[in-house]
């Protein structure tokens, strides 16, 4: 069985260098509310953001989006849903994951935890730590 070859172009267009990514700061509606103000870096995909003139680092997605999300302490992100299950990763730091209707459920996520929101769930995010 032949197996698929990929060339050197095609490969690099499936790369990311994390100092070339150009952030969004108005990629959603609510980073314009200074609570809400954040940094968007679309890394695989487009997602879910509001900017069409933030495009990401790699487009060949094939289904699969990665963003990265820096805030500052006490900010983060609205309630808000997706027709996606939507994966939080604390890289750094320490964040707080709300959801329900009124955000009236939370988990804390350390640095390296990870949590899964299912679809058509109201969630939201904020920076909990000090940095």
């Amino acid at each position: 069985m032949a197996k698929k070859q990929v060339s050197m172009d095609e490969m690099l267009a499936r790369t990311a260098r994390f100092a070339g990514l150009r952030p969004s700061k108005q990629a959603f509606v609510d980073t314009r509310i200074p609570e809400y103000e954040r940094d968007i870096f679309n890394v695989i995909g487009a997602g879910v953001t509001e900017d069409p003139e933030h495009k990401p680092a790699i487009t060949a997605v094939e289904g699969f989006n990665v963003t990265y999300v820096g805030a500052d302490p006490g900010k983060g992100a609205a309630l808000h849903s997706h027709s996606t299950v939507e994966v939080f990763i604390a890289m750094s730091g320490r964040w707080a994951i709300f959801w329900g209707d009124e955000g009236e459920n939370e988990i804390e996520l350390d640095q390296w935890d990870v949590v899964s929101v299912p679809v058509g769930v109201m969630r939201g995010f904020r920076n909990i730590g000090d940095s």
